[in-house]
């Protein structure tokens, strides 16, 4: 370790330590010593509104840090702070640098399915049918971080299937990987005391649980005890001070119960840290696309999200994964911000879009190759896919989008058992899609999001090719 990272190491240490001591004085004292010492006026004008809003009673802000600093078990605090750095500071530069050499997106972040198992069997759930017969081997899985942080990409998250049937693997890339972030998407089930342990020590894996209701309709879904296993497990985290977080879908049956107030609190009572909220999406030939929510309620979800980060004290950070386009300019598919890959391999542009011309398992095939493939390109030449930044998505929002890149790419269906038509997925969404259009626009001219443009943000800035909109959204 450099004797600069090992000095800012040292630093943080005894930073939390003396924090912890009076969080309400010393957390204060601290901030004003660096505003002494700090040399560039932006910084000064950072530590300035932090401490502003810190000071606030009535900021979501200061309640969630003081939380978080409180209650993390220190030395997680201080395990995180290289994968931090890196994901919030280094990845810029490198990505950056990426970007001007390939000349295609590089993310911020890789989703990966690292297996088709489960241990549940969830009506309704696509692993189900899969069973274990798919997944990335732990060579796969080391390509797939080795050549990401090659390009600038130190976050990594997981999904299945459930990935806790590959603790080991899981735990073993964490210590190996001490500069990187990862991020769990779990049933819950799996995660004992001894695995509880195991993320205390490596400190930069954090779980993410699919909670859905009441103990009734998850157990009805899930299978009997879910429910009772997941809060157990929640609590042995919150018990080592080791954060975790939630993620929720909402669906046109379960949206009103997902949006309250007193759900939110629920998620805070347990411990929940970080909350996923993503809408219903009809990906898959057996989908029911009964269940999108409505454009009402997608629009309650945005009120209701915005309430808890800006008026109310709620210690809870939210990520609105469709609503949030307004902070991310629109959608962070295609390398944008983040891509897909299946336990089969198949390079996704997104989770929610299942096509391909790329697949990591082929020798010859590295995640450069996926990120200039055919369908990743088309997503770069057309983003954002609305000046509306409140419909960012080309499969829910813009579905013609989604169906014209597909066409002109030549990208596969990557469902092995049932290949879904990309005409049939543009069928089952495109109703939802102009009726949240009506809504969305009315809220951008309310909000003024309507001029919004993914130019504004400096990373892209100096490389990109002229934009191309040559798609109808409704057709």
């Amino acid at each position: 370790m450099a004797l600069k990272e090992k000095a800012v190491k040292i630093a943080v240490k005894e930073a939390i330590k003396y924090v912890r001591k009076d969080y309400d004085t010393n957390l204060f004292k601290l901030i004003d010593w660096g505003k002494k010492m700090v040399k560039e006026d932006i910084h000064l004008r950072i530590l300035n509104k932090l401490g502003d809003r810190l000071s606030d009673p009535e900021n979501m802000w200061a309640a969630y840090i003081k939380k978080l600093i409180m209650e993390t078990d220190p030395g997680i605090i201080e395990k995180l702070i290289p994968p931090i750095m890196n994901t919030v500071i280094k990845s810029y530069d490198r990505r950056l640098a990426s970007m001007k050499e390939h000349g295609c997106n590089i993310p911020w972040a890789i989703l990966v399915d690292i297996t088709t198992a489960c241990n549940l069997k969830c009506t309704g759930c696509w692993a189900a049918e899969y069973g274990d017969k798919l997944q990335l081997t732990y060579d796969d899985l080391n390509k797939i971080i080795t050549e990401g942080k090659a390009l600038g990409t130190y976050t990594y998250l997981y999904t299945g299937g459930e990935p806790l049937v590959r603790k080991k693997d899981l735990i073993k890339i964490c210590k190996e990987n001490p500069d990187c972030l990862f991020i769990t998407f779990t049933n819950g089930t799996l995660c004992d005391d001894a695995f509880a342990d195991e993320l205390k020590e490596v400190g930069n894996m954090f779980l993410t649980f699919s909670i859905e209701g009441s103990e009734e309709t998850t157990d009805a879904r899930r299978g009997k005890g879910t429910y009772k296993a997941v809060l157990a497990a929640m609590e042995r985290l919150k018990k080592r001070g080791v954060p975790f977080g939630a993620s929720l879908c909402y669906t046109k049956y379960n949206a009103d119960v997902i949006a309250s107030d007193e759900y939110a609190d629920f998620l805070i009572s347990l411990g929940v840290l970080f909350a996923w909220y993503f809408t219903f999406v009809p990906v898959g030939t057996g989908s029911t696309p009964e269940l999108m929510a409505t454009a009402e309620q997608r629009e309650m979800m945005y009120n209701q999200i915005r309430k808890w980060r800006f008026k109310e004290t709620k210690p809870l950070f939210t990520i609105d994964f469709f609503n949030d386009g307004e902070y991310v300019g629109g959608c962070v598919a295609g390398g944008k911000q983040y891509f897909h890959i299946s336990a089969n391999g198949d390079c996704e542009p997104c989770v929610f879009a299942h096509y391909s011309n790329v697949n990591i398992k082929d020798e010859d095939k590295h995640i450069i190759d996926a990120l200039k493939s055919p369908i990743f390109m088309a997503y770069k030449a057309r983003q954002p896919f609305s000046d509306n930044m409140l419909r960012p998505c080309p499969v829910m929002d813009n579905p013609g989008a989604i169906k014209k890149m597909v066409q002109e790419s030549g990208a596969k269906s990557t469902d092995l058992q049932s290949p879904e038509n990309v005409e049939d997925l543009f069928n089952k969404t495109v109703d939802v899609a102009c009726k949240w259009k009506e809504t969305a626009d009315k809220m951008a001219d309310e909000h003024g999001f309507i001029d919004w443009r993914i130019r504004s943000v400096d990373i892209y800035k100096g490389y990109e090719s002229e934009h191309i909109r040559d798609f109808n959204e409704f057709e």
